[in-house]
């Protein structure tokens, strides 16, 4: 799905990852990716815990109350030293309405959510689990710069476990941040079933976005002779290939963002 604003390109697409399709699985992902004016949006995915019986149905209403919550009926602060309260408020209320949704076994509706509100004021990030955001804002020797936002710290040290909107700590846990930058120039929002092809590993537990894969996605939208099918196919092929199949086996969505 393509939508276009003034200032802003948005495009999002969601493939199912090759575990799913070998046990004849739906995916287990969703997105949204909606503007309302010339610079503000919003970049929402959800990755449901594909061990849960209805955590489609988590991801797509995880998503459906983001847009509710963080664009449709919120008044969006100007002042940026007031955006994590926002955000913090609206997972609050984001996360009674899916607790009420989804009785009497919440923990079927189990899912990750990430977050992107862009305004033309600030940039404002949430996230719940392990999807995560990379920002391309500013140079360094004429080359963009691409920036990993910060994801919740692991369930524990030994640990590769999410947690998700259910989870009893959600509110404790979960990550926010609020970033004030006129050279932001693209966005990139994905579920884990991306994390080995947009990040490198250093070492000492730390991570960065991949210069090459963020760079190459986000410069595919940048192209006035495209038209946006062709987009579409280009990335859903990219996101079912055998190379990305290999790194990791789950479903894939990814949003981009690019400014005109």
């Amino acid at each position: 799905m393509t939508e276009t604003s003034a200032l802003w390109r948005l495009h999002g697409v969601s493939v199912t990852g090759h575990r799913h399709r070998s046990d004849n699985m739906p995916c287990q992902d969703a997105y949204v990716c909606q503007s309302i004016g010339p610079d503000t949006f919003l970049l929402a995915v959800a990755d449901g815990a594909g061990s849960r019986p209805m955590s489609r149905e988590g991801a797509r209403l995880a998503v459906k109350l983001a847009h509710l919550y963080f664009l449709s009926h919120s008044s969006l602060p100007r002042d940026p030293r007031a955006v994590r309260h926002f955000l913090r408020r609206g997972f609050t209320s984001l996360r009674a309405d899916f607790l009420r949704y989804a009785q009497p076994r919440p923990e079927d509706y189990a899912t990750t959510l990430t977050v992107v509100v862009h305004t033309r004021h600030w940039l404002g990030y949430l996230s719940v689990g392990d999807g995560f955001a990379v920002l391309r804002a500013g140079t360094s020797g004429g080359a963009p710069q691409f920036h990993l936002l910060p994801q919740p710290a692991p369930v524990s040290e030994y640990s590769n476990e999410a947690f998700f909107v259910t989870s009893e700590d959600a509110a404790e846990r979960l990550e926010t941040a609020c970033v004030v930058d006129d050279e932001i120039t693209g966005i990139l929002l994905s579920t884990d079933g991306l994390t080995q092809a947009a990040m490198e590993f250093p070492g000492n537990d730390s991570k960065r976005a991949k210069h090459t894969f963020v760079s190459k996605v986000l410069g595919a939208m940048e192209r006035p002779e495209v038209p946006p099918e062709q987009e579409e196919a280009e990335l859903t092929r990219l996101l079912r290939s055998r190379r990305l199949a290999a790194d990791n086996a789950d479903d894939k969505t990814l949003i981009r963002a690019v400014r005109s």
